[in-house]
Parts: C-alpha cells; sequence; structure tokens
C-alpha cells in the first residue's frame, strides 16, 4: 500500500471522521493528490476517498478546483454520478490537507474495457452515447449549467454487459468540473486530445463536453487516442479508421467540430440528432430545389458555396440594349466635338462627353454580364466572399470579410420606394448577409425567383445556424 496511506494513518489519534473509514488500497495517483478505495465502518459500503495535501508542489487552483468539485457534488442527485458523502481535515507528516469521501461504483473504465481487449458494436456505441447525453443534459441544465470539463475514457465507467444492453454507464471525477457564469477566473484544465479548442484558451460551455464525448467515442471505436489521429484545420480524420454508418460518423464529426459556431450546441439537440437521423448532412438541406432552377448549391461541412449562373438574353434586355446603342453613338459624336473643342477653351463640354461616354461603357458591361456574367458567394470556416465573373474572370468589386463576423440573414420580398421625384420605383427581393454593417446581397434585380430564394435562405440559415429575419 502506498506509504502516504500509512503516514495518514499512524501520524496522530485518528478523529472520528478519519476512524469511520478503513482505506483498503490505492486508486490513483496525482502531484499532491491521492485516490483511495476504503470501507465505510459505519454503514459496511465502499467508498472513494480522494486526497489532496499541502504538498511542496502544491497550487491554490487545486484547492479551488478540489472545493468547486465538494459543493458540486453535494448539489448533484442523479443515479450515474457519485454521491457525496463527507468531506473533512487531514494531517500528514507532510502537512495538512483535505479528504472527499462519495461513493464507490463497482464498475470498469471505458479505457480499461478497451485496454483489456473489448470491442464495441455500432448499436452499443449508440447506446452508450445516449447515456452519456442524458448524464451531460442533467449537468447543463442545472443553474448555473455544469461543465465536466474533462470527459475521457478514464472518467466514464461502464458496468458489466446484459443481454444486448452494453451496461450502466458513470460519470465520475468532478475534478476539473466548472460552473458556468459570467464572471470568475478561468483556470485551464482537461486532457490533452479531449479537450475542445476552446478549453485550451480557457474558455468552455456546455458544447466544450459535447466535443470531448465525441472524441471519447471515437476511441471506442477505434482503440486510438485522438491524439495519435492526423488533423486539417483541426479536425480529427478518423473516418478511414472506422466501419460505421455515414451518417453515425458524420454525427461525430458534427460533435468534434473544432469551431464552437459548427458544433452542436446542446446535449438535447445532439440526442435528437443521434434519435432521428437527423444530422448535418439532411438538415443542410431542408429546403427541396425549385423545379427548374439552374442555381448550383455545393454544402459540405468545410463550404457552403451558391453559384447563380447568367440570367441570359431576356424580353426586357431588348430596351436596354437599344438605348445603349444610340446612347453610344450619340456620346462619339459628342466626344469628337469635344476633342475639337480643347483648343478653342471648350473643356467642361469635353469633360461632360467623357462623363457620359463612361455611364454608356456601364451599359454595355451590364449587358454583358446580363449574358454571360455569373455570381459567386462562398462562406467557409474562415471567409465569408462575394464575387461577380464574366466567362471566369472576376470583376471588382470582390466582397470579403471573416465568416465569424456573420450576424443576420435577412430575406426581403418585393417592395417599393420612392426616388428624389417622388417616384414609385419596385425594388425587387432578394437575400442580404449581414456581415457586422456590411451587406452581402443575392438575388437582386430579377435574378432570382421567390421559390429560389427560399431555399437558398433555408440552406444559409441552417449552415450558419442562423434564423432567417424577414424583411
Amino acid at each position: 500500500m502506498d506509504q502516504l496511506v500509512n503516514r495518514v494513518l499512524r501520524v496522530r489519534e485518528a478523529t472520528p471522521q478519519e476512524s469511520r473509514y478503513h482505506i483498503q488500497s490505492l486508486l490513483g495517483r496525482q502531484t499532491g493528490r491521492r485516490t483511495f478505495l476504503a470501507k465505510d465502518l459505519q454503514t459496511g459500503s465502499s467508498v472513494v476517498i480522494k486526497l489532496l495535501l499541502f504538498s511542496p508542489d502544491f497550487n491554490w487552483d487545486d484547492l479551488k478546483l478540489f472545493e468547486r468539485e465538494v459543493e458540486v457534488l453535494q448539489s448533484l442527485d442523479h443515479p450515474a454520478i457519485p454521491k457525496y458523502i463527507d468531506r473533512f481535515d487531514v494531517e500528514t507528516e507532510l502537512g495538512k490537507g483535505f479528504a472527499l469521501v462519495q461513493t464507490y461504483i463497482e464498475a470498469r473504465s471505458l479505457q480499461n474495457w478497451i485496454e483489456s481487449g473489448r470491442t464495441f458494436s455500432e448499436a452499443e456505441i449508440k447506446a452508450i452515447a445516449k447515456q452519456l447525453l442524458g448524464i451531460l443534459d442533467y449537468l447543463h441544465s442545472r443553474q448555473p449549467p455544469i461543465v465536466h470539463r474533462d470527459i475521457k475514457p478514464s472518467n466514464i465507467l461502464l458496468g458489466d454487459r446484459t443481454g444486448n444492453h452494453p451496461g450502466q454507464i458513470y460519470l465520475i471525477d468532478f475534478g476539473c468540473v466548472q460552473t458556468v457564469v459570467n464572471s470568475g477566473t478561468r483556470t485551464v484544465v482537461g486532457t490533452y486530445g479531449y479537450m475542445p479548442p476552446e478549453q485550451f484558451g480557457g474558455r468552455t460551455v456546455p458544447a466544450s463536453d459535447l466535443y470531448a464525448l465525441g472524441t471519447t467515442l471515437i476511441y471506442l471505436v477505434t482503440g486510438q487516442h485522438p491524439d495519435e489521429f492526423p488533423q486539417r484545420e483541426m479536425r480529427i480524420l478518423f473516418e478511414d479508421r472506422v466501419n460505421l454508418n455515414p451518417n453515425l460518423v458524420d454525427w461525430l464529426k458534427w460533435l468534434t467540430e473544432p469551431s464552437l459556431d459548427l458544433r452542436l450546441k446542446s446535449a438535447k439537440q445532439a440526442l435528437e440528432a443521434l434519435e432521428t437521423s437527423n444530422l448535418r448532412k439532411s438538415s443542410l438541406a431542408i429546403a427541396k430545389k425549385p423545379v427548374g432552377s439552374k442555381v448550383k448549391v455545393t454544402n459540405t461541412r468545410e463550404m457552403l458555396e451558391i453559384l447563380i449562373p447568367p440570367r441570359g438574353f431576356h424580353l426586357g434586355l431588348i430596351p436596354i440594349i437599344g438605348f445603349a446603342i444610340a446612347w453610344n453613338s450619340f456620346l462619339v459624336i459628342w466626344y469628337g466635338a469635344a476633342l475639337s473643342m480643347w483648343s478653342t477653351g471648350g473643356l467642361f463640354a469635353a469633360l461632360f462627353a467623357i462623363f457620359h461616354l463612361g455611364v454608356g461603357f456601364y451599359l454595355i458591361w451590364n449587358i454583358l454580364f446580363t449574358l454571360f456574367g455569373q455570381i459567386r458567394l462562398r462562406i467557409t470556416q474562415q471567409e465569408i466572399s462575394l464575387t461577380r465573373e464574366i466567362l471566369g474572370v472576376k470583376c471588382p468589386p470582390v466582397l470579403s470579410a471573416p465568416r465569424q463576423n456573420i450576424v443576420k440573414i435577412e430575406l426581403t420580398r418585393l417592395s417599393y420606394k420612392r426616388d428624389s421625384e417622388g417616384s414609385s420605383i419596385a425594388v425587387p427581393p432578394h437575400i442580404n448577409i449581414w456581415v457586422g454593417i456590411k451587406k452581402f446581397e443575392l438575388g437582386g434585380k430579377g435574378y432570382l425567383t421567390n421559390p429560389e430564394l427560399d431555399w437558398l435562405a433555408e440552406n444559409l440559415s441552417s449552415w450558419l445556424n442562423l434564423p432567417i429575419t424577414n424583411d
């Protein structure tokens, strides 16, 4: 038995609390910490005693975490979570310390099961996931929400199989737990490989536990810890090492999204997606593409791209083409006259002609874009960009902005506004994507029909996880 146990027992006469518990074996050790299996002589049941010592390596953050674990366990009452029994001070040759007593759960950790050679079927993976999501929903629904922050295979216990059931799941070790509040210090805790990116910065939210759950399930399927996998843009590349239903693979990817914006938001949402197969692949295509539409949508985990093809020739273009020809013919005459008047002091007339010639070129450009131009909206995890292209050549200006600044999707219907002379002007229906104070517009000038606008707005809303605002 660990020498520290003997020191604890023989330094002085035991207090009534200490004499109640008979230490049987060492379960685990860390710097300044010990975890023991003991017998409660008062009840005859087995208990776990967690000991924190004021050792030379003592850190005050450890005491904060210890106190928080005691406080949280006292407030919880769930069959899959150890129950608080007692706490008391101890003295050893190394100094004073604190002890936390909680119920003992007779089960093996998921890590121990894997290391002993046990494998899990897809049905068992789903059953384990559902049990864990139920526990997390209980924790995250508390006020304030409780985030475990150290979900991993060694902190999840699994009982023996019963029939087709993989066994009862238990979540233990609340030594890193945090209550989500608006203030307070941010302590970086957790286990590398199972921690989401935001946790490295000291930030944790309920979705942080979902990431750790996803990585734990990947470990169960593969027998490999997450940090042993290759990564691309912080995503764990595990697909080629599993033999699972594509929907379940996509669900695991959704859980382990490095970006909080793209990750599942709550245990309830994750459980609903798992039970109903309402996974991202299907949810990203909520609206059906209108029959006859030539708009192309590329919808993947990494990118959403909308390509609006040229509007092409239509009857409304005939008067514009006629006006452009007449206007530019007239301006050519004016331009020749302006050049002849340059030497005789007709500078104003020359500038007047050049300005209006620019208007003529603008009309020609609009005609060419209507016939051959396409609009491309692309949104990745990093950026949103809107470009206009003619025969593959990008035309200025090119709008771009950071993706995380997208705040609103606005769907407008046909409306009217007054011009400077008081006349009524029709404003075609369109979609506005607001990125801060910058507006990205799709569908103006009649390029999209109402069904196409509805379809694209729903795709944008689903991919960006933002509601549609109707204006």
